[in-house]
């Protein structure tokens, strides 16, 4: 009841009061959580949990391990129920002494080994589907490697354009007081103005690439991507030789998966060819007869044996067409994995090439290049608050020096890049 003041009473003030430290509390550990920096291995630790397209793959396996036992076990064996000979004109059951009711078991075998080789290649494709798991995890961790390196490639870009923008902020200062006591021309407070726009314009273009790469990041680990990424990159400076990861690519699990399928279809040659072979079946039965008029001596019961068997000759044309059809697949089969191993090492060596040249650029910037761009800022500089340079010259040794900054980073990110693809090829650990 509402107090006559219509304000709520006191014990419903200190109700809603827990209310709200409860809720709170239940919401402090979410959002600490989204405020702890995420480290690459977080994110790939995220990724690889519980992952999507990983279980779908390892549930289809698991329904090829059940058809394997299906395919194992003999047809359901029927049974008949019926009366035999029974004299429609007059009389009854016991009237003819062939009349009698029967019923019968049947049991059916397929043509040779056809169990034993379905249940192989079921097997086979269950196989195919458990590395095609194992393939998907592999791209998942590159996947989810790549979009962490690209949010932190833009984090970090964003980093140094504004913490660039006061040095630009502070030329143009200097500018407009050089300006103002006629030392310099209006032409450069205009040009400083426009590169102070500019670099505004720039980081909101880096602000629009780190949302997209977090939104990449966000598909393989969800709002975990909302979080800060952790500085540093990770120490990867050694890779195996070039041969060395060529001969591990075998154990790809994709080519693994390419293998399993090739043996699934070579089983599928061997069951078109135990097409030729007769499917035959076992009948047996019981036909019990009634004492016959008018004597009323009993009948004796029959007990009826059969097998029936298959022509296959008479099909023959179906059947050599479903050899020729498993023969086909069988070819397909092993020249689609003849192409991936190929697009495999045009990849490997490739990407390994991509990254020696990485490396080799990283060690000119890391030893001549950043510190020249630096120096010949430093130096334009001097010179143009010694009426000898031009303003022009200053901004453009400032924006090289920066841009050679973004780009040391670029390399750098992109050379993690190169890494985390030959490691999905050639199996490297984490």
């Amino acid at each position: 009841m509402h107090s006559p003041s219509g304000r709520l009473p006191e014990h419903k003030h200190f109700q809603r009061a827990c209310w709200l430290v409860v809720a709170g509390l239940i919401a402090l550990p979410a959002m600490a959580q989204q405020n702890i920096p995420l480290t690459l291995a977080a994110a790939e630790d995220l990724a690889l949990l519980d992952e999507p397209g990983y279980r779908a793959l390892q549930a289809r396996a698991a329904a090829l391990d059940e058809q394997a036992v299906i395919a194992g076990e003999l047809p359901e064996p029927s049974l008949r129920l019926g009366l035999n000979n029974f004299p429609i004109q007059s009389g009854g059951f016991s009237t003819e002494g062939m009349t009698n009711a029967a019923i019968g078991l049947r049991q059916a075998f397929p043509a040779g080994r056809s169990r034993d080789i379905s249940t192989r290649q079921f097997e086979l494709l269950s196989n195919e589907m458990s590395e095609n798991g194992e393939a998907r995890r592999r791209a998942v961790l590159a996947a989810t490697r790549n979009a962490w390196l690209d949010v932190y490639y833009w984090d970090t870009a964003h980093r140094l354009v504004s913490e660039s923008r006061p040095l630009f902020d502070d030329l143009s200062s200097a500018t407009r007081s050089l300006y103002a006591v006629g030392r310099k021309s209006q032409q450069d407070v205009l040009r400083a103005d426009l590169e102070l726009s500019r670099l505004d314009d720039r980081i909101i273009e880096i602000e629009r690439q780190r949302a997209r790469a977090r939104a990449s990041l966000g598909e393989w680990i969800g709002i975990n991507a909302g979080r800060p990424i952790a500085d540093g990159l990770p120490a990867w400076e050694q890779l195996p030789p070039l041969d060395e990861m060529q001969q591990s690519l075998s154990q790809h699990p994709s080519l693994r998966a390419a293998d399993a399928l090739v043996d699934a279809r070579g089983a599928g040659v061997e069951l078109a060819k135990e097409r030729s072979k007769p499917r035959w079946a076992l009948d047996v039965g019981y036909s019990y007869r009634d004492s016959g008029p008018p004597s009323g001596m009993p009948r004796s019961d029959f007990v009826s044996v059969g097998v029936t068997v298959d022509l296959p000759f008479i099909r023959k044309r179906s059947v050599d067409s479903a050899l020729s059809a498993a023969l086909s697949e069988r070819s397909a089969a092993k020249s689609e994995r003849e192409r991936m191993h190929r697009s495999l090492l045009g990849k490997l060596a490739a990407e390994y090439a991509h990254w020696s040249d990485l490396g080799r650029r990283l060690a000119l910037y890391d030893s001549r290049i950043l510190a020249q761009t630096q120096s010949n800022a430093e130096a334009s500089l001097l010179a143009y608050r010694s009426d000898r340079g031009d303003f022009a010259d200053v901004m453009r040794a400032y924006i090289d020096d920066l841009n050679a900054r973004i780009d040391h980073v670029r390399l750098k990110v992109e050379r993690a890049q190169t890494y985390a693809v030959l490691a999905s090829l050639g199996g490297i650990p984490r």
